[in-house]
């Protein structure tokens, strides 16, 4: 296919050519994949900058888009590669042909430095994904440290830069410009941008940023980075974001508040920080959603008023495909129960044929995790309607699960995206943090405190 890039894919791709270090904040279907190979080529085949260049990318994204993407567009077909995943004996085998690019999953980055005795000489380092290199104590990061004085180019590419706060980007913009913009040391970072928040004493659970941080860290790294949104480059259709309240029964609410009381008793401490939060928020969107696990892990039905909520989205949308997001293994199961019930037919969304399946519209209902949703998926081609039967706290996830509909290359005019939202219970707490695209994990934390005191 001939490539006829958008005035903003060649600008991206000069930025890239003109910057040794680059961070590339494209929103999603931007097209960061072939405005970086476009890059690449150029430094490798015209002005012979650049002789060999490691892309590091999410498993499905590394075996699939990168190399479709190399096959697709006729002015990257001179450019060869190599996939380095699979056994170790297949990885090594990739990894000594002589290509232009060597594509690798980010969860082999230290076997390739540390252990595979293959040594590295990339010139240029693509990181897909940056955000995945969030945490500095990540044996990927420290891994990807030790040989980056020795790379002469250097590309993040990610459209969720700090899923989780300012905080993430100190990692991700230290393996870029190894600390000249936000500080050698996550300490000195800290020190300078952010104050503690949630704390225990001496130990500090949270920090939030000082007034004016975020301006001032999104000033110091600007001669590096390029941010877009596609609704600004893009003839995108119209996103309807809709709720839809569920109301449980005195019972059912009388049995959820015993459940959570009881939840709430088993905990050793009067204080709740990050872990025994995230526990509790886990235990009480279980029990939204209408069913959570025992001691023995075992499913306990609490209420089935979100399966009916969804029974009716899916006879309103009267034969139009629709997409449902789920988070626990529970929900994936009452689901398909209830499905087989209606007679309604559906599939995960968890391999290649069943992801062609959806995008052929021969599935009426598709069931997809939102872990499983993200990077690299094109889902637009089945339908336009998604349905959230139980949420995340993951902005990151949410808003890329929501990205595989709503997302250049969409036919329909509008896509719809509802929300099950069972009132009384922690969804409420869910969706306003997502609202305000809270990214930090004091939302839970505050959210499972206001809990306790209902």
């Amino acid at each position: 296919m001939k490539y006829n890039p958008h005035e903003y894919q060649t600008y991206a791709t000069n930025f890239i050519l003109a910057h040794s270090v680059s961070a590339i904040l494209l929103d999603m279907g931007l097209g960061k994949s072939v405005i970086t190979l476009t890059a690449i080529k150029a430094l490798v085949h015209d002005s012979f900058e650049i002789n060999s260049v490691l892309v590091i990318a999410p498993l499905r994204v590394a075996t699939q888009t990168w190399p479709d993407e190399i096959e697709k567009w006729e002015h990257l077909h001179d450019l060869t590669y190599a996939v380095a995943v699979g056994t170790e004996a297949e990885r090594r085998f990739q990894l000594r042909r002589n290509v232009d690019i060597h594509i690798i999953n980010r969860e082999n980055v230290k076997w390739l430095i540390e252990d595979s005795g293959i040594p590295f000489n990339y010139d240029m380092v693509v990181i897909d994904e940056l955000s995945s290199f969030k945490s500095h104590q990540a044996k990927r990061f420290k891994a990807l440290m030790k040989v980056r004085p020795t790379v002469k180019r250097i590309v993040g590419l990610t459209g969720t830069p700090s899923s989780n706060g300012l905080m993430d980007l100190w990692a991700e913009y230290k393996l870029l410009d190894m600390g000249e913009r936000l500080g050698r040391f996550i300490g000195g970072y800290r020190g300078r941008f952010f104050t503690p928040d949630k704390r225990n004493q001496q130990i500090v659970f949270s920090y939030k940023p000082q007034p004016g941080a975020e301006e001032h860290i999104y000033r110091l790294v600007s001669d590096i980075t390029i941010s877009m949104k596609s609704t600004d480059y893009l003839k995108m259709p119209d996103c309807v974001i809709n709720e839809v309240p569920v109301t449980l029964s005195e019972d059912e609410m009388e049995l959820y508040h015993t459940m959570k009381n009881d939840l709430i008793l088993n905990l050793d401490d009067g204080d709740v920080d990050a872990v025994n939060a995230a526990a509790l928020a886990g235990k009480l969107s279980q029990m939204a959603n209408g069913a959570v696990y025992d001691e023995n892990g075992n499913a306990v039905r609490i209420h089935d008023r979100k399966l009916d909520a969804l029974e009716d989205l899916i006879e309103a949308a009267n034969g139009k495909p629709v997409l449902v997001a789920y988070w626990f293994k529970h929900d994936l199961e009452r689901i398909e129960k209830r499905l087989h019930s209606l007679h309604i037919p559906f599939s995960k969304l968890d391999t290649p044929d069943s992801i062609t399946r959806w995008n052929n519209g021969e599935l009426p209902v598709a069931l997809v995790h939102p872990a499983s949703a993200g990077h690299g998926l094109n889902l637009q081609s089945g339908g336009s309607t998604l349905i959230w039967f139980g949420l995340t706290w993951s902005l990151e996830l949410y808003q890329q699960t929501n990205a595989r509909l709503w997302r250049q290359g969409q036919t329909a005019t509008t896509v719809v995206i509802h929300h099950i939202i069972t009132k009384g219970t922690i969804d409420r707490d869910i969706m306003a943090a997502l609202r305000r695209k809270d990214k930090t994990q004091s939302a839970m934390i505050a959210a499972v405190k206001a809990n306790l005191t209902k």
